[in-house]
């Protein structure tokens, strides 16, 4: 049975641009998908063709059980929206942000300001709350923005790059949001840009490049695709860079990254923690120094590398360049 989220075959061009070719994807009731893209993969088309704010040319996408296509409205009263820039009116205070939205999705007054005074309490916005958020700072903003996205508590939330800008507190404070939504049931699809953000979201990860979904999996089934353990030595001399190379080949199952302005060489391995203590002894026997030394798992930006042939880029900007202008997030509550 189809998960909250299901799409198949969804695909969107801009003229010669295929923005789209073809995505699938199925997220189950109660999780998080991680949607990961370099800039221009087809990560924001597909949350504004999921969210009706664009019509796929061709495809299928359910949402919370209704068709996108067919009943675009009643997908509207089932979802919550969060893009990529704050959609806040901003000479009107906090609290009377969220009560207008409560209002155009046509909430009794009473209701609406009861739901904004509980979402500001949530979102840490009560001291703010009667200012006007020309005032607030960016991470008070995206808060601000998120909250207006749950005012009717959607079972289903699409948060296109929510933390992107955002200081590491703020980030940590949106993540601490994010998890106790889903905790309460709610289906997430994220897109981002910040691996270590779906690596610590997310239950299930999708790769789209060029409109495509390259890979799908959790982030530990990605990871072991990519490949298995390993070694990273920083030498203390640059000059000792070629000989430690030459005892890394003798541990290393695969060819040897050198990174000559930190002097770090890396190489995968096989055989762990015990292989550490061979390295070293052999390092120390032929007079190397080294500062530093471990052992490691590959990451997402490993995953990445493998999978798109660059690293994840992390512009604050539209995914899907050739498509049209931006449109405000908050065009999911008309």
């Amino acid at each position: 049975m189809p998960g909250a989220i299901y799409v198949e075959g969804l695909v969107k061009t801009f003229g010669d641009v295929k923005a789209l070719d073809g995505v699938d994807l199925d997220v189950p009731e109660g999780t998080v998908l991680g949607l990961l893209g370099p800039n221009g993969a087809g990560k924001t088309t597909t949350v504004r063709c999921l969210t009706t704010l664009l019509r796929p040319d061709r495809g299928r996408a359910v949402v919370a059980g209704v068709d996108v296509l067919k009943h675009p409205n009643d997908v509207r009263r089932s979802i919550g929206l969060s893009g990529q820039f704050a959609a806040v009116d901003e000479y009107l205070t906090g609290r009377e942000n969220l009560q207008m939205v409560g209002r155009l999705y046509q909430m009794r007054p009473k209701a609406a300001k009861a739901r904004a005074a509980e979402l500001l309490e949530q979102f840490d916005l009560a001291d703010a709350a009667d200012r006007p958020t020309k005032t607030y700072s960016g991470g008070m903003r995206r808060r601000l923005d998120l909250a207006a996205a749950l005012v009717v508590s959607p079972p289903v939330m699409f948060m296109d790059e929510p933390t992107t800008g955002l200081d590491p507190r703020n980030r940590q404070l949106l993540w601490d949001v994010i998890k106790r939504l889903v905790s309460g049931g709610t289906t997430l699809l994220l897109t981002t840009q910040y691996l270590e953000e779906a690596d610590h979201l997310a239950h299930d990860i999708a790769v789209v490049d060029h409109g495509r979904v390259i890979a799908r999996g959790t982030s530990d089934e990605l990871k072991a695709r990519t490949g298995g353990e390993r070694v990273e030595v920083v030498v203390h001399e640059r000059d000792d860079i070629p000989t430690a190379a030459t005892v890394l080949r003798g541990f290393g199952k695969g060819d040897i990254t050198v990174e000559e302005h930190t002097r770090k060489l890396t190489v995968p391995v096989t055989g762990g923690a015990k292989l550490l203590a061979e390295i070293i002894r052999d390092l120390d026997t032929r007079g190397i120094e080294i500062d530093d030394i471990g052992l490691r798992r590959p990451t997402l930006d490993d995953v990445f590398l493998s999978l798109t042939g660059h690293v994840a880029e992390s512009k604050d900007e539209d995914d899907d360049t050739k498509g049209p202008a931006k449109r405000p997030a908050k065009e999911a509550a008309k």
